[in-house]
């Protein structure tokens, strides 16, 4: 199966368009909801759609834990940025709020911000950004929250796709390089010395 053919497992998001009967939900309604359906995966698009996200199976659950562990523990050692998972929601300068896999940003930018805003949702894309397909992702959905990313300020982005056994890297400026059934991907050299095994996740 190519890396752009669908499966029968593939299931689109939830979309729910309020425009133009109802008003863009502001940031601090977006927050309540939140709280207030906290079983829910939500994200909020930059027209102000509510996105609802589709479970993970036990594999995908797997997977997660293992990348999250190793970059978390490689984030705690170098000291350099912070590291989170992928229940953070991310308030984008476009005004989109999302939540990769995995996501680090630099001690400089953190400490930027006030103890409310990195309370709720912090004001910043990520520097790094991780997205991890999963049986019911669409690469299609996966790639364009890439290219926003990108847009809004990330320097360094992996699209994993264990059911391909390929790595996407994005960095601003330049195409997207593909890595076919790699052993290791690095995050140099911007994440220093950080290079993570990808074949946990392959199996």
């Amino acid at each position: 199966m190519s890396a752009t053919t669908s499966t029968a497992a593939e299931i689109e998001p939830l979309v729910i368009h309020f425009s133009p009967v109802l008003k863009k939900m502001s940031e601090q309604e977006f927050y309540e909801f939140c709280r207030l359906n906290p079983d829910l995966s939500l994200e909020l698009t930059s027209e102000g759609d509510l996105i609802i996200m589709p479970p993970t199976g036990g594999k995908s659950g797997l997977r997660n834990a293992i990348l999250i562990t190793r970059l978390t523990t490689w984030a705690l050692e170098d000291k350099s940025g912070r590291a989170f998972d992928s229940s953070t929601i991310f308030t984008l300068p476009n005004g989109a709020k999302r939540s990769p896999d995995f996501a680090w940003v630099s001690n400089e930018r953190w400490d930027a911000l006030t103890e409310d805003e990195q309370e709720r949702f912090p004001p910043l894309c990520p520097d790094f950004v991780v997205g991890l397909r999963s049986r019911t992702d669409t690469l299609k959905n996966l790639r364009q929250k890439m290219e926003e990313y990108m847009a809004n300020g990330a320097q360094l982005g992996w699209l994993i796709d264990p059911q391909e056994r390929r790595v996407s890297v994005y960095r601003p400026g330049t195409g997207v390089e593909g890595l076919d059934d790699p052993h290791t991907v690095s995050g140099e050299p911007l994440l220093r010395g950080m290079e993570l095994e990808l074949q946990e996740i392959w199996d």
